[in-house]
């Protein structure tokens, strides 16, 4: 009976120990509260703590960076341009006491950051033109081709989207002091026309594109003009020559020849006659074909050579 008794205050004893004990780790902070209202500051320190078991409850809050993401809203810029404008942040509980009592959790905190960053977007982006919002720094346009070096300066801006950033930035802090949080950095994700100016603007970059393009077809076709006259002029050149070291070839070839026939004739009587039925042979062949009769009067040269022949 004693150990019945023993093995149950052990038992109690436990579950109050657990109950009145909480461990607080590294990424996060708590605050105790009893009957729904702070007890005491808030802890931070990652460790072992205490507090009145089943009358006093904890808190946790993360003490780690997070993280805001806005939705895309429809804005006019100062120059009247609608345009689309998406945004992001990153903030943390600075105070998790004040926290708690202002927004409770971090659902509260998201709805009300939504409130604060919206609106300050919405102000700043009203208060700027489109250009503003687009660049940071005035800079010259890089040429890389040609076919741009037509094209003009960039026009000036007067602010630039950096500084509409941290503006928008101490801006929100400075509504989100009392909440016991503070925004660490804000940016503009995206920005993007409205479905009816971008078809607009989509137009007219692909005709400037088809323009770039015409150009460089046109200088190509003028380039293949160029490359196919020269083309034609070599050949020209080329059968030229050819043809006159033909003809040079051809008449050192002539004269040779006749040189050969002319000292072969020369020689003797027998090369002589040999040379002259060569030649009348050649004439034969170049004259008469097998279809063709030929009528030799009596006193013809050649009748005769060829009576003599035989």
């Amino acid at each position: 009976m004693k150990k019945f008794g023993l093995v149950i205050i052990l038992v109690v004893a436990g579950i109050l120990f657990f109950s009145a004990t909480f461990v607080v780790d590294e990424t996060k902070q708590a605050i105790i509260t009893q009957f729904g209202k702070p007890v005491g500051e808030p802890i931070s320190e990652p460790g072992l703590h205490f507090k009145i078991p089943f009358i006093q409850v904890v808190q946790f809050f993360d003490r780690r960076y997070l993280a805001w993401d806005g939705d895309a809203n429809q804005i006019p810029t100062k120059d009247k341009k609608f345009i689309f404008v998406d945004t992001y942040a990153r903030w943390e509980i600075t105070n998790a006491l004040q926290f708690f009592l202002r927004l409770r959790d971090e659902r509260g905190a998201q709805s009300r950051l939504d409130d604060i960053l919206d609106g300050e977007t919405r102000n700043a982006v009203a208060s700027n033109d489109l250009l503003d919002l687009v660049r940071s720094t005035n800079r010259d346009p890089e040429v890389t081709e040609e076919v741009f070096e037509d094209l003009e300066v960039l026009e000036e801006i007067t602010v630039g989207r950096d500084k509409v950033e941290a503006k928008i930035l101490e801006l929100a802090n400075a509504r989100a002091s009392d909440l016991g949080i503070r925004i660490l950095d804000f940016r503009i994700k995206r920005i993007n026309y409205v479905d009816e100016v971008r078809k607009n603007v989509y137009d007219r970059m692909i005709s400037e594109r088809n323009r770039i393009a015409d150009q460089f077809r046109s200088e190509g076709q003028g380039e293949a003009r160029v490359i196919l006259g020269n083309k034609e002029r070599d050949l020209a050149q080329i059968s030229s020559e050819a043809r006159r070291e033909a003809e040079e070839i051809r008449g050192r070839a002539d004269a040779r020849a006749t040189a050969v026939y002319a000292s072969a004739y020369n020689r003797n009587r027998q090369s002589r006659e040999l040379y002259e039925f060569l030649r009348s042979m050649e004439a034969f062949q170049k004259s008469f074909d097998k279809e063709t009769t030929i009528i030799l009067s009596t006193d013809s040269e050649l009748l005769k050579y060829l009576q003599s022949s035989n």
